[in-house]
């Protein structure tokens, strides 16, 4: 999708308009709304109205003279095709902080607008103290400024959120409120804000589909010490049988009812994550007389850490995702080899239908990274952006997918061979899939965190003088977000990793212009058997993820025998688990995909 320059032009002149009688010398345009969420309905895409970016995250700066967008690793190729040149500066979202960019910009005691929804609470405060300190005021606006000028501004639609079963979830909500209930009343607290979308469809059972590919019902809620809790969303959103679905203590109330509810909490002692939270809900939280004790979202680690029903909803999930992705691959080689080097989008679309035959499959679990060639040097490229490109011979094809099903959520990404890959595509593949092999093998002390680990699966391209721009793992739900926090692996992921938590493990490289390469299996966090002379218990992790990594792209004298060996097991794990769900060509070709390697 590409908007006119001309149509942006306009759109930043309305937005100048609007801050001129507000009296604002900056705007602040995140990609974000009111709920904080990665995916957005149609009408709360307010970045991507302003800019025509249509990334999963970003900033818009909007001053009287000029315009600028951040972005981070992931975007600064596709910012670049647009966002229009002419409008736009383009800056790091990491590498030039937009706050510390802004007071270099402007002339002492300037006003700068933002909406207090759409940033998180710990952002507002930083920003807020920064801009302060250089002589500026940051203004919480009481209305969205894009709002006002987004004439044509889809409405909101009304989806019917439904019950997700014990069979499922492992616990009913009544139980997972008792727990809640319990921590919140042992931090000292009378009550929690728990903001976060995917934190309450896991709290009451509950799934929706109010945004694309992560089944949530946009709405927050309050649970108190005693387990009672309140969800303020669109009453409409309620099933049938909700009520006695989740037990006895669960209100629903508009959420424009918010404020008013709050006075409940006047000299109570609230929970509040600044890192989950909109800035607009602590200023209400605190006018209504709420002394907020700033903590976690007391949610976030028992959602992490999936029960055993989860855990095996997650291998099921990962055993049937897998036949539909090698029957895939098999259909791919097969038309390539036949010379048909169909297009991105067919290719996509090839994959959904073999996803879309399971009765458990619900939806993709983000928009399927299908990339051809250079398009795959962008790390989080979309072909429905524009024209998908076709596979062209001799060249690399990376596509990064998942789905959503009722017992668990996946994510994997596979680089493959299109005719006959170049020494260059191996040597770069090979150095990837070793740092894959590196962190799928860790084993580490209880209490770890993700950025101990990052440096595993970077090694060997740092060896080289390489690395690439994004995070290593993301944690993932139970048929939830597929990016859940607060677990991660990367440069900067203080979490602890636990038992049960599910996080991806993908490195990659991407080369702008010419290729990308990324090797992706979803692991789960275990807990390993105690050697006798061992002095403390050690974590690792089991790959859920059981596709062939291909074989053709390997630099085989890049790799160890201790890497062949884990290669070798692996595969014999897929030709295990998968071999006796397909046949005819597909298992024909499985079982030439995972054939041993000789050292």
């Amino acid at each position: 999708m590409s908007v006119d320059s001309t149509v942006i032009g306009s759109r930043l002149t309305q937005l100048r308009d609007h801050m001129a009688k507000a009296e604002l010398d900056a705007l602040l345009i995140p990609r974000a709304d009111e709920y904080l969420g990665e995916y957005l309905p149609a009408g709360n895409e307010r970045m991507l109205w302003a800019s025509g970016f249509t990334g999963s995250a970003g900033l818009v700066i909007v001053l009287p003279d000029r315009a600028a967008i951040f972005v981070d690793g992931r975007y600064t190729q596709q910012v670049q095709e647009q966002a229009p040149a002419d409008l736009f500066d383009y800056l790091h979202l990491i590498e030039e902080p937009p706050i510390d960019w802004l007071c270099a910009a402007l002339a002492s005691g300037a006003r700068v607008g933002a909406d207090p929804r759409t940033h998180t609470a710990s952002w507002w405060s930083r920003a807020d103290k920064k801009l302060a300190s250089n002589g500026h005021t940051l203004i919480a606006l009481a209305e969205n400024i894009v709002d006002l000028c987004w004439a044509d501004r889809p409405a909101a639609d009304i989806h019917a959120a439904s019950l997700h079963s014990e069979q499922f979830s492992g616990r009913s909500s009544q139980d997972k409120r008792l727990d809640i209930g319990a921590r919140i009343a042992k931090a000292g607290a009378d009550a929690a804000l728990v903001f976060a979308a995917d934190s309450m469809a896991w709290l009451l059972n509950i799934r929706g589909s109010d945004v694309p590919h992560t089944p949530l019902v946009l709405g927050f809620g309050v649970i108190n010490c005693d387990s009672t809790v309140t969800f303020f969303c669109r009453p409409e959103k309620i099933p049938e049988g909700f009520d006695a679905h989740v037990g006895e203590g669960v209100r629903v109330r508009p959420e424009n009812e918010a404020i008013d509810a709050f006075r409940q909490l006047d000299g109570k002692r609230v929970l509040f994550d600044p890192n989950t939270s909109n800035a607009w809900m602590r200023l209400c939280l605190e006018n209504a007389g709420a002394t907020l004790v700033e903590a976690d979202d007391p949610v976030l680690i028992p959602k992490a850490c999936k029960n055993a029903t989860e855990i095996a909803g997650m291998r099921a999930a990962h055993i049937r995702d897998a036949v539909a992705e090698i029957k895939f691959l098999c259909w791919l080689d097969a038309e390539v080899a036949a010379g048909r080097l169909h297009n991105e989008a067919v290719l996509s679309d090839k994959l959904l239908s073999y996803r879309a035959n399971d009765p458990l499959f619900r939806d993709t679990s983000f928009d399927t990274i299908s990339a051809a060639g250079a398009n795959a040097a962008m790390a989080h490229y979309r072909h429905s952006d524009i024209d998908p490109a076709p596979l062209l011979i001799d060249t690399i094809y990376l596509f990064d997918s998942g789905g959503q099903y009722l017992d668990g959520t996946t994510d994997i990404t596979r680089t493959v061979a299109i005719g006959q890959p170049s020494d260059q595509h191996k040597r770069m593949f090979t150095l990837v899939l070793k740092g894959h092999i590196a962190l799928d093998q860790a084993r580490f002390p209880v209490g770890t965190t993700g950025n101990q680990l990052d440096a595993l699966a970077r090694q060997y391209l740092w060896a080289e003088g390489f690395d690439y721009d994004h995070g290593t793992g993301h944690g993932v739900g139970s048929y939830l977000s597929v990016h859940e926090g607060p677990q991660r692996i990367g440069k900067t992921m203080p979490t602890e990793l636990m038992p049960g938590m599910v996080v991806s493990n993908e490195p990659g490289y991407y080369r702008a212009g010419a290729f990308g390469i990324r090797c992706e299996n979803l692991v789960l966090v275990t807990t390993l058997p105690r050697a006798p002379d061992a002095d403390r218990e050690m974590l690792g992790f089991e790959a859920l993820t059981l596709v062939p990594f291909d074989t053709r792209l390997l630099d085989r004298s890049l790799l160890t025998a201790k890497e062949i060996d884990w290669l070798n097991t692996y595969h014999q794990l897929v030709r295990t688990k998968i071999g006796p769900l397909v046949e005819g060509d597909a298992y024909t070709w499985l079982m030439q995909a995972t054939e041993p390697l000789s050292d």
